[in-house]
């Protein structure tokens, strides 16, 4: 780590350690401002820390119901960049965040809780706040929606 500047928090993976497709970023001069990795419409994904894999996945089926959906790197997670989310009302209608940590007092409220003003809809993502002993990490994903396929559905029905 070639950061010297801000704190620094180091998390395993939780599930596997994946590489997404794109490089990762080594400049953390300027804090909670998102990365979009790719450019589209009417939805957006962000997704963070182990989920940002799952993210490409929603993505990319999405691509196959023809949604060209844009995709977001958060980067950090200890705030929002609300200029990004105010931009994103321009032509967006949907913002879907996806987070490996527990949705309450999660980064995903405080994204909806950015995006509320928009007029968007915002669905968030995690798990739920409590212990889970000795679990299926597949089983857990769908008990609590986290499929891509899950999370594809909830999406197309928010847009509508």
């Amino acid at each position: 780590m070639n950061q010297n500047e801000h704190k620094v928090a180091v998390r395993v993976p939780t599930y596997s350690y994946e590489h997404s497709k794109g490089e990762v970023d080594t400049d953390y001069s300027d804090l909670n401002k998102f990365k979009v990795v790719k450019e589209g419409k009417d939805v957006a994904v962000i997704a963070a820390g182990d989920f940002f894999v799952k993210g490409e996945g929603v993505v990319d089926a999405l691509a196959e119901k023809g949604i060209n959906a844009t995709l977001i790197n958060p980067r950090f997670v200890s705030g929002v960049d609300t200029d990004l989310l105010n931009s994103l009302k321009q032509n967006h209608k949907v913002v879907v965040v996806l987070e490996d940590g527990s949705k309450e007092g999660g980064f995903g409220g405080r994204v909806a809780q950015a995006v509320g003003a928009t007029g968007m809809k915002c669905l968030t993502y995690g798990l739920e706040k409590k212990f889970v002993d000795r679990y299926n990490p597949d089983e857990l994903e769908k008990a609590y929606r986290l499929t891509v396929p899950q999370i594809v559905e909830d999406t197309l029905s928010a847009l509508n």
